[in-house]
């Protein structure tokens, strides 16, 4: 009777064993069947930083000459454009934005836009003011205080210098500007230093769009043309 009233205690014990045991567990993770693949931690990667400004450019060190500028964003490269003259260089001027250089200087050269001229060597002609290439529509400005002249008075430019020539009378010179675009301002108008006075164009010019500078003695002619570089006051 002992020995079976102590082997009923035992069964008890083990029963509440095995149910002490299935309480416990409920919080671990549960064992994966036979066969099966464990599975890793799904872990996602932390996003890099996030920079509050784009690397900066390598900077840019000039060097002081006029070569060093740099052209103008829009400064492409016209066909049309020959350059007789060994300035390289990409030249400023008040009377133009933008840095632009100089495609046919004053004086000889050999360009074949002119006929021989007997001040020059060989067959070379005679260019009486300064082009300066640059792209059409390129903004230009005066450099003076004048009197924009009216086109049927002494002096005035013919079919060569395109439809809309034009000339701006400052002291003892006038100051003719061809091969515009756009002229932005009419005859008897004063004009002043830094303000817009045309566009730049191809009216009249076989060799691309620029800006043909002139300068001659108030009221003259072409052959009262000077040199128009302390004018032009290119650096």
């Amino acid at each position: 009777m002992r020995s079976r009233h102590g082997r009923a205690l035992a069964l008890t014990a083990a029963l509440l064993g095995v149910l002490s045991l299935a309480g416990c567990g409920g919080g671990s993770p549960s064992a994966s069947p036979p066969g099966a693949t464990p599975t890793a931690p799904s872990i996602t990667p932390a996003s890099p930083p996030a920079t509050s400004a784009a690397p900066a450019s390598p900077p840019v060190t000039p060097s002081g000459s006029p070569s060093a500028a740099p052209p103008s964003p829009t400064d492409r490269p016209d066909p049309r454009w020959r350059f007789y003259t060994d300035d390289k260089a990409w030249h400023t001027s008040p009377w133009f934005e933008g840095a632009h250089r100089v495609m046919i200087g004053y004086g000889c050269n050999a360009s074949p836009w002119y006929a021989h001229d007997s001040r020059c060597p060989g067959r070379e002609g005679f260019h009486h003011g300064i082009d300066v290439a640059m792209p059409c529509g390129t903004p230009l400005l005066s450099a003076v205080d004048g009197v924009v002249l009216d086109p049927s008075s002494p002096g005035a430019p013919g079919a060569a210098y395109g439809v809309h020539p034009f000339r701006i009378r400052s002291g003892d010179h006038d100051i003719l500007i061809g091969h515009t675009v756009h002229v932005l301002v009419s005859p008897g108008e004063r004009v002043h230093p830094g303000q817009r006075i045309a566009l730049a164009g191809d009216s009249g010019a076989p060799d691309g769009c620029h800006l043909h500078f002139e300068v001659r003695r108030a009221g003259g002619g072409l052959s009262t043309a000077v040199d128009p570089a302390p004018f032009l006051k290119l650096s």
